[in-house]
């Protein structure tokens, strides 16, 4: 009987290189997780103004949207990289402050993120009359189609993969692996069978697809008719929130902190719960004390 082998995830992570350029004197590279980014933000930006002509009750412009995305890529990306550090290299931190603008090293946080962008929408939302919760719920459907691009970035650059499985989807990510062996050498052995208990859970892809795409869908379908302010929000925290805190459990924790509690809580449940509860709440309170929302501009 043929041996089955889980899949051995082998991208080169570097999608275009250029070069050697006289003018960085060096190759420039392009990378998946870069590439990521610009179609999230893109895709993001075409979708708002797709959204934005075809239902005017929602109140925007197509021509606003770019100039909110400008100041909303600077909180995710600022957000994000700040949020990674305070939360999950905190000790790095401390001892090397400057790890801090290191970007090229890796690591962003979506809720850290997400903090960044809700301290965007709310200064945004002073400086032109718009209103925090105009802004927040025109923008959380359109969102998580943004995170699973950012989720296939990780799984092409093979990071942040989740746990130890035998599942016949399984799959095998040479940097989870600690051996002295370069790549190549590992995907020989991977050929014999001898990687096979090596084989985890392709987190990745579990969030781009709870995380991502599906709960695009739920808030695209749920937002195409008026709701009452912050229902739409609230529903992105609880939907996100749920999902992540699900996905958690097939998700490696960072080695850096391991489980913080009770031998299965991780740092990403922890700050997945109080989405949960706040989109909860946000849903409650939006049928309770207001009628669906039609913005009318003067």
């Amino acid at each position: 009987m043929e041996q089955h082998l889980p899949y051995f995830v082998d991208i080169d992570p570097v999608a275009i290189a250029l070069g050697p350029l006289p003018i960085i004197g060096n190759t420039l590279s392009i990378h998946w997780y870069g590439i990521m980014y610009l179609l999230a933000f893109f895709t993001f930006w075409k979708l708002a103004e797709w959204r934005a002509k075809k239902d005017p009750w929602r109140g925007w412009q197509a021509s606003e949207v770019s100039d909110y995305l400008f100041y909303a890529i600077l909180g995710v990306i600022l957000g994000g990289r700040i949020g990674y550090m305070l939360f999950y290299a905190t000790d790095q931190l401390l001892s090397e402050p400057l790890s801090l603008f290191r970007v090229w090293d890796g690591g962003m946080s979506f809720h850290g993120g997400l903090i960044g962008v809700l301290l965007v929408m709310y200064i945004y939302g002073r400086k032109t009359g718009w209103g925090f919760w105009n802004i927040a719920d025109f923008s959380a459907p359109i969102v998580p189609l943004g995170l699973m691009f950012g989720r296939l970035g990780n799984f092409i650059g093979g990071e942040l993969w989740g746990r130890k499985t035998d599942a016949a989807w399984g799959m095998i990510f040479p940097n989870s692996i600690e051996s002295p062996l370069g790549t190549e050498a590992l995907h020989q052995l991977y050929l014999t069978g001898a990687l096979n208990a090596e084989a985890r859970h392709p987190s990745q892809l579990y969030q781009a697809g709870l995380e991502g795409l599906l709960l695009f869908l739920i808030l695209w379908f749920y937002s195409r008719k008026p709701r009452p302010r912050a229902a739409v929000s609230g529903m992105f925290l609880l939907g996100y929130g749920a999902f992540r805190f699900l996905v958690e459990f097939f998700r490696q924790p960072d080695v850096q902190l391991q489980f913080i509690a009770f031998d299965w809580l991780t740092m990403g449940q922890i700050l997945s719960l109080p989405m949960v509860i706040t989109g909860m709440i946000l849903i409650i309170i939006a049928y309770r004390t207001d009628s669906p929302q039609i913005i009318i501009r003067r």
